[in-house]
């Protein structure tokens, strides 16, 4: 009988999805628990990865006009009251402060002391408030379009946590614009989901696809909602990243109105998008393996690590020499537009020890180097996207002229795999049978694509009976078909899934 693969990570993603993914957060050194229930500590680590990730998508922003600001973190409770759906759809996770300070009981505990006139809520969103302050900001069509971003945390109580993916408090960026036209501001709602969805796909390799929520998963208090759903390798969809066309609606409940060129005075129409670091929860479940977290390149915290190989002690300066030199040239390269990041693990621990936990926190490339490559100028590679026994001889200045189409190339890997993986478990059924087939046959299927018209029925049988929805209606369509369920002719056809 075979004997089974050792792996860095037990257990492995067929034995135990949920428990691999914390135990791969864990040995890479991302994220943890923090003494705050609901709430994680990022690791220096995790933290880079998102320092890169926002340094990217801050200059997409910036390419289409979006500037930065800042924005308090509590919000009136009548400000979210002015908009009845939009707080029926945060209610049950706001977290409210009503005490403006503490002090000492007779027992020398601290108690609140003194209420606040009216409560306030930690920010879960910011539409209300910045709607608020905007409704300032805008007086006349020449104020607009008004595009502004935020970078910040919320708070948002649930009850279910998992690092990354759902937290009760996260760190995220959010934008919110206001136009003169309805077309003004579709238009841009479409466009920064596309900036988003191209960035998943160019920087993070993981391929989405992009639609349109239905009613039912919408935004609160959003007229249309925009999304990229990305497959994660248990099957199960993540959404990852929203953009939403609000409308009127926080335009009139925060009286955000303009003078137009006309004359008459208008209500605005506005939008909202934001994604956060689930976006690193994805990357984890779209790439990682039975070794543990594989960090696509071009958000990597580091990209290369060099590795002294020192058999004998008076070997030491001269392995040392060579390998600070290594990196000296390989930083004055550039990598997706910034200097390449390189690691020297000169630590003193067993070779072994050392390259398995490069593996686990998912770097890009391995370098080895030791007298033998010396005596040849050559370095012994590792790519993290191959198996950890899969290294390659290259001369020294072969793998610094080199190094970014190595690079470039994981990322093509990576992506190619993922998309390879979404195809295989995607599947179109014609019936309402078919679907419940796809669902039913193992415990995360994938895909299903089926035509569809949105039915609250049918949204709360699916839900209760296979744990599926509606993630997005493709926004490529092709012929209209009638609804699997209702047999109501041109729906259009939906992807459902399980989902995070």
């Amino acid at each position: 009988m075979s004997q089974k693969p050792k792996t860095a990570i037990s257990p492995t993603r067929e034995e135990n999805y949920p428990e691999w993914y914390q135990q791969v957060v864990k040995a890479a050194e991302l994220a943890e628990n923090s003494p705050v229930r609901g709430c994680m500590v990022i690791k220096p680590w995790g933290y880079a990865l998102w320092e890169n990730i926002q340094h990217l998508l801050d200059t997409e922003f910036k390419k289409v006009g979006v500037r930065n600001a800042y924005f308090p973190l509590f919000i009136p409770k009548s400000y979210l009251e002015k908009e009845a759906e939009h707080v029926e759809g945060f209610a049950k996770e706001c977290a409210v402060v009503t005490h403006s300070r503490l002090e000492a009981d007779a027992d020398g505990s601290l108690v609140p002391a003194s209420p606040l006139e009216e409560p306030l809520i930690v920010r879960p969103t910011s539409e209300t408030i910045i709607g608020e302050v905007y409704s300032k900001w805008v007086q006349s069509y020449r104020d607009l379009p008004l595009l502004i971003n935020q970078w910040a945390n919320v708070v948002r109580w649930e009850m279910r946590t998992r690092l990354f993916l759902r937290t009760a408090e996260f760190l995220w960026q959010e934008g919110h614009t206001v136009h003169a036209t309805q077309e003004e501001a579709v238009a841009f709602t479409e466009k920064i989901l596309h900036l988003y969805a191209d960035f998943v796909e160019s920087a993070l390799a993981i391929p989405v696809i992009r639609g349109r929520k239905t009613a039912s998963e919408r935004f609160p208090g959003a007229t249309d909602t925009l999304s990229m759903e990305a497959m994660m390798q248990d099957g199960k969809a993540l959404q990852s990243g929203t953009s939403h066309f609000l409308g009127q609606n926080f335009a009139r409940a925060s009286e955000i109105k303009f003078l137009g060129s006309e004359g008459r005075e208008e209500y605005a129409w506005t939008t909202s998008w934001g994604v956060s670091t689930r976006m690193i929860g994805g990357v984890i479940m779209a790439h990682g393996d039975d070794d543990g977290f594989i960090c696509p390149p071009r958000v990597a915290p580091s990209h290369v690590v060099i590795l002294p190989v020192i058999p004998k002690e008076e070997q030491r300066e001269a392995v040392m020499d060579y390998c600070a030199k290594l990196k000296t040239e390989l930083e004055g390269k550039l990598y997706f537009g910034l200097p390449l990041r390189v690691e020297l693990d000169d630590r003193d621990i067993r070779g072994g020890e050392k390259s398995w936990g490069w593996i686990k926190k998912g770097i890009p490339l391995r370098v080895e180097v030791g007298p033998r490559d010396m005596e040849k100028d050559s370095v012994f590679m590792g790519r993290r996207d191959q198996g950890p026994k899969e290294k390659n001889s290259l001369r020294r200045s072969e793998f610094v002229d080199t190094v970014e189409s190595i690079l470039d190339s994981i990322h093509d890997a990576l992506f190619a795999r993922a998309l390879a993986f979404q195809k295989e478990r995607t599947q179109t059924v014609v019936s309402k049978e078919e679907l419940y087939a796809f669902f039913e046959k193992e415990e995360h299927s994938g895909f299903a694509l089926a035509h569809y018209h949105e039915d609250p029925e049918w949204v709360e049988r699916l839900q209760s009976d296979l744990k599926v929805t509606a993630r997005c209606i493709p926004l490529e369509q092709g012929e209209p078909a009638p609804c699997i369920f209702t047999g109501k002719s041109s729906a259009p056809l939906t992807v459902f899934a399980k989902a995070y």
